[in-house]
């Protein structure tokens, strides 16, 4: 072995440490900060929340080991999740990928996760796939107000997708999917209440990706730049008459970086944004308050002081998301100087992500994921390994909350995958 290859993998060894070991102190100083701010001003805890929230899962192992990111990664074959139009820079013709998730174990042991995915290239740099997840919540029992059992149930919700992408030039491709989503929580049981159903809806996906051989010093290196636009379609309702809810329609924007440090190492960055589409709650006008016309309020929920209204469509809500928040008080002796461009800042979540690989065989992931503490206060570290034969690819992740006693701790994912070219290529290997 040459001094250069033992000089850069010495290089390598020392980035990935730096970079381990660093990271934790980066984000234990910007949660600090982060904790101070909040002290005092609960007021500004202003979650957004969605149906079916489990579309926005990232149920495969690669990505989960990299803090979540996924849309501008190089092309694998769980593309379908994060960025479909990745599939028209993916070398093999065919591949299925198999994922499994335990979720929330710190709070019940049996909530599951399981996702199926797979592509297969027409030509003409075309490319369809599709996908199957399903959402396991476990046996819940119904009782009536003195305890008695009056049912059974296992709810469940599923989501079926297919997808095209093609190439729009030599480095840009497109795609977009079509979904069908049924959430059953109920099983039709009402109790007192209204008859429940099952909530069902369609939605759609557009994204793009741009991949790019570049050199960087003479080493040979990829740019990667995706974004997806992932859940936009009808809103889902549980029973006849009520309210129905927006899906979880998210914007996803990153850049990767990938370089070749010799024959038998590489590293791959990644940076991305993320943020939820839909209407921020607004702040409403409490009973007893007076109105800006001198009525006095009657019935708290109905008269909004601080944003928009939420009740628009899907269309409305997506362009409204991004200046719809009701805003942070800036002033606390004015609670109408208030700054909205802030608390819109605080639903942009972001992740992070390394990948190394060597021989191309054996891969290390750890990654970092950020919400706001005001938006749901997501804040994890994700570690992973992966294992890369002819035939078959292994991978699975660990995540690592950075708050102790968080439902998501110690969360596991594996993923399963099957290469069919190399199936093929061992299929007629002399014996």
């Amino acid at each position: 072995m040459n001094n250069d290859l033992i000089m850069r993998r010495f290089v390598l060894i020392m980035i990935f440490t730096w970079v381990m070991q660093t990271l934790p102190f980066l984000v234990f100083s910007q949660n600090k900060m982060t904790t101070q701010e909040l002290n005092g001003r609960d007021g500004d805890v202003n979650t957004i929340t969605t149906a079916v929230p489990f579309l926005t899962i990232a149920a495969d192992s690669r990505a989960g080991a990299m803090g979540d990111a996924g849309v501008s990664t190089t092309p694998d074959l769980n593309s379908q999740h994060h960025n479909p139009s990745k599939y028209s820079f993916i070398k093999n013709d065919f591949g299925i990928s198999i994922s499994y998730t335990p979720w929330l174990r710190q709070l019940v042991n049996d909530i599951n996760l399981a996702y199926l995915t797979g592509y297969k290239k027409i030509g003409g740099g075309q490319t369809i796939s599709s996908s199957l997840r399903y959402f396991s919540l476990g046996d819940i029992t119904f009782t009536d107000q003195i305890g008695n059992v009056t049912g059974q149930h296992r709810p469940n919700e599923f989501a079926f997708d297919l997808g095209y992408s093609r190439l729009l030039g030599q480095y840009l491709s497109g795609s977009i999917a079509l979904r069908y989503i049924n959430s059953d929580l109920t099983g039709g049981y009402s109790g007192t209440g209204p008859q429940t159903k099952a909530g069902q809806a369609f939605s759609s996906d557009v994204s793009f990706f741009y991949y790019k051989p570049v050199e960087v010093q003479k080493q040979k290196s990829e740019l990667g730049v995706g974004i997806n636009i992932s859940n936009i379609g009808s809103k889902l309702s549980y029973t006849e008459n009520a309210d129905k809810d927006f899906l979880p329609c998210m914007l996803r924007l990153g850049t990767s970086f990938k370089t070749e440090l010799d024959d038998y190492n590489s590293l791959l960055g990644v940076i991305e944004l993320s943020k939820l589409l839909v209407p921020t709650p607004p702040v409403y006008y409490g009973v007893g308050e007076v109105l800006p016309n001198g009525d006095t309020v009657k019935v708290a929920g109905n008269d909004i002081k601080y944003g928009k209204d939420p009740k628009v469509a899907v269309p409305v809500g997506i362009f409204h998301s991004f200046w719809d928040a009701p805003g942070v008080a800036s002033n606390p002796l004015n609670p109408d100087d208030r700054s909205r461009g802030k608390e819109e800042w605080r639903e942009i979540n972001w992740s992070f992500g390394l990948e190394y690989w060597y021989a191309k065989q054996f891969a290390l992931r750890a990654g970092y994921f950020q919400e706001d503490a005001t938006k749901g206060n997501r804040k994890f570290f994700t570690v992973g390994l992966g294992l890369k034969l002819k035939v078959f690819a292994l991978d699975f992740s660990y995540l690592i909350p950075y708050h102790q006693n968080n439902p998501l701790q110690n969360t596991l994912r594996f993923t399963l995958s099957f290469d069919f070219e190399g199936i093929k290529e061992a299929a007629s290997a002399p014996n």
